[in-house]
């Protein structure tokens, strides 16, 4: 599968943004899909994960209450709604996809078989 993320940018603290992530491919409900940033110099870290039927979700205790990932399996899409953001939410964000991953392993980007190529926020104070 081939993974497509876009709607990064600029914002300011407070601000939102939306960033999408269109998969190719007739299996995307198949998959669990997530969300990885990486921030200069830092690892990549998970960010959220959804169910391949949608109906759970996980998140990076620094984003719960703010962020919120939904997928459309019509649309081949997984979406991460991101509110009240911070300067620390800063990075390049991935989206990344896997057919066979459990809930214990969802936090590891080892184990993810595919990655989309990243989209910049930036989020100034």
């Amino acid at each position: 599968v081939q993974l497509q993320a876009s709607g990064g940018g600029l914002v300011q603290a407070g601000g939102s943004l939306r960033l999408s992530c269109v998969a190719s491919g007739r299996t995307f409900s198949s998959y669990v899909m997530a969300w990885f940033r990486q921030a200069p110099g830092k690892e990549r870290e998970f960010v959220a994960a959804v169910s391949r039927g949608g109906g759970s979700t996980y998140y990076l205790d620094s984003v719960k209450g703010r962020f919120t990932i939904s997928r459309d399996n019509a649309k081949n899409t997984v979406y991460l709604q991101m509110n009240s953001l911070k300067p620390e939410d800063t990075a390049v964000y991935y989206c990344a996809a896997d057919r066979g991953i459990i809930v214990s392993s969802m936090g590891n980007p080892d184990h993810y078989d595919y990655w989309g190529q990243g989209t910049l926020v930036t989020v100034s104070s």
